[in-house]
């Protein structure tokens, strides 16, 4: 079992930053990859970044180029930096590790 423990959402004006932390309670370096996903209001849930524990990444087109995904094995912590965030970017924002864990989302506000 891998439980995930996220923090770092709250409400912030449009064009404003957030940093995200997802914490495993099992070493990141055993983790082979983690995602960030959100769920916004009347949208289906989409993958927002991954990074693998190689320390490749994947960003969503919607986020790229504002997103950036990373991870700190000193800190066991997988990091989303975002930036310049837009009201769409509301929702609540879950990690998910390889083997289907799921931690218990933290809810970001971006305000017009």
């Amino acid at each position: 079992q891998v439980q995930l423990v996220e923090s770092g959402g709250g409400l912030v004006q449009a064009g404003g930053s957030l940093r995200l932390s997802c914490l495993p309670s099992v070493s990141l370096p055993s983790i082979n990859r983690i995602s960030w996903y959100r769920r916004s209001l009347g949208r289906q849930r989409e993958v927002v970044a991954t990074i693998s524990s190689d320390g490749n990444t994947a960003i969503a087109d919607s986020v790229k180029g504002r997103f950036t995904i990373s991870r700190d094995n000193a800190r066991n912590t997988v990091f989303l930096q975002m930036n310049s965030l837009r009201p769409e970017d509301t929702g609540v924002y879950s990690c998910l590790a390889t083997g289907g864990y799921w931690g218990q989302g933290t809810q970001v506000t971006v305000s017009s």
